[in-house]
């Protein structure tokens, strides 16, 4: 399947208006992802990863980013995560998670994205013994990132991984200025590594909500399906968003084009045309 070949029907193409969609950096700087995020009036969810963050200049994100201001496109950032603890017991490893902050926070002020995603850390099975540290640690990033971050003009949003339990995100949330820092729901993690329901997570969550990550799985792994191609059941999550006075930054993130498609074809398909303005 050529993702260059692809064609939308209008509601399809109203929904991509409204929508990011995730691309690791180092996959948009090949000419052929690029063509078809422009192309087909994609607005991209920018992965920085080490490699992007120690492989190109600033210079070379500048190129990519007007390519997408100039096109009046919608730009989200989702920072590096692999390795990294923001709320470490070992300084030096958090001083390598800032290291890798402080890089986000250089292309941010290329990019100008209007909300940046970072993981928030958390995992019982590593960090349960030594949780009340820990989490002093991880707000302290936190509180210091999203600090920055809004001087530059955006918005943190924290989003769950391992985190079994939306109790866990509160015990961050709940010291956190959340005028500047908001939770990034990841409806794919929370179903896979969650031991609470969507609509737990949405009751206890739904206040700090700024941004959605959407992609199915079948409960055993992170599969990053397409909608619909696992057994998540998205009717809360609508149902919730239904209530809102705004929707907000809603993501897809697949890891196939196949699954891009399919999530796209389930959203035309479902309530979600009717929550856009």
């Amino acid at each position: 399947m050529n993702y260059l070949q692809t064609t939308f029907t209008p509601g399809q193409q109203r929904i991509l208006r409204h929508i990011q969609v995730n691309i690791p950096f180092t996959m948009l700087v090949e000419n052929q992802w690029l063509k078809f995020f422009t192309g087909s009036g994609l607005n991209p969810e920018i992965g920085l990863d080490a490699a992007a963050l120690d492989g190109f200049s600033l210079s070379a994100y500048k190129d990519i980013a007007n390519t997408f201001h100039q096109l009046n496109r919608t730009i989200t950032l989702h920072g590096p995560f692999l390795d990294l603890s923001p709320g470490s017991l070992d300084p030096k490893i958090r001083d390598l998670t800032r290291h890798r902050l402080d890089q986000l926070l250089d292309a941010v002020t290329v990019f100008r994205p209007v909300s940046v995603v970072c993981h928030a850390g958390y995992d019982h099975t590593r960090y349960g013994f030594c949780k009340e540290q820990w989490m002093g640690n991880t707000i302290a990033t936190w509180e210091w990132m999203g600090k920055a971050l809004r001087e530059r003009g955006t918005r943190l949003m924290l989003e769950n991984v391992y985190e079994t339990d939306p109790a866990e995100m509160v015990e961050i949330f709940k010291h956190l200025d959340t005028t500047r820092i908001g939770h990034c729901l990841d409806v794919g993690h929370q179903s896979v590594f969650g031991k609470s329901s969507l609509e737990k997570w949405l009751t206890l969550m739904g206040n700090y909500i700024g941004h959605i990550h959407l992609h199915d799985n079948a409960g055993d792994r992170d599969s990053h399906l397409g909608m619909g191609k696992g057994n998540i059941r998205f009717d809360p999550l609508f149902d919730f968003l239904k209530q809102l006075p705004k929707l907000p930054v809603v993501a897809l993130e697949p890891h196939e084009k196949e699954d891009f498609l399919a999530s796209l074809a389930y959203l035309e398909q479902s309530d979600f045309l009717s929550l856009l303005p």
